[in-house]
């Protein structure tokens, strides 16, 4: 039994030879675009861990920027907004997440313009209610260095932080049920 050559003489195997450099670049941005956004930044990394010429990744990737698939700006703008309403990240920490993924300059500096000192406030409250009331069961000391630790690492700034605990402990008296009051419920305001 004889085989085969290898590669192929006829037939479209035997035709084909090796892929067209931009278009193997362009096959991998659409797979990675499909997944999720991506900054532009994240996809040179990906483009060059391929080891796809620099040069056209340059050209995939403008003409993919000219054609509106690729956008830093509206890629901060939902990267903002999705980690303020999945994680309550603070202004800090969503530069941060925007620096790591490759987003800085303007695109980054307008999209962080959105959150505004209030909202913030108002996250860091949420926040700090929640894990408040997770350990009741725990000392006051203990509940305010958890929370503070917890606040810090989403990027709230220390004042900010001190004075919301220090809110938190200052109005967490314990009552005939032993619970904490929470300053910020309605029922606290009574």
């Amino acid at each position: 039994m004889s085989r085969a050559p290898e590669p192929p003489d006829a037939g479209s195997a035997g035709e084909d030879g090796e892929p067209d450099p931009e278009s193997v670049a362009r096959t991998v941005v659409l797979r990675l675009l499909t997944g999720a956004p991506r900054s532009r930044h994240q996809l040179e990394q990906a483009l060059a861990k391929r080891g796809v010429d620099p040069q056209v990744t340059e050209r995939v990737l403008d003409r993919f920027t000219e054609v509106g698939l690729i956008d830093d700006a509206e890629y901060a703008h939902m990267l903002v907004r999705s980690q303020r309403e999945s994680r309550g990240l603070a202004r800090r920490a969503l530069a941060l997440e925007l620096r790591r993924r490759g987003v800085v300059g303007p695109e980054a500096e307008d999209a962080l313009a959105t959150v505004q000192p209030e909202d913030e406030e108002e996250s860091a409250r949420t926040l700090l209610r929640r894990k408040w009331h997770a350990g009741r069961d725990l000392a006051p000391e203990v509940r305010a260095r958890r929370a503070t630790a917890m606040l810090a690492r989403k990027g709230y700034s220390g004042s900010l932080v001190s004075r919301l605990v220090r809110e938190m402990m200052d109005g967490s008296g314990s009552g005939d049920s032993g619970l904490p009051v929470d300053p910020w419920e309605p029922e606290a305001l009574e």
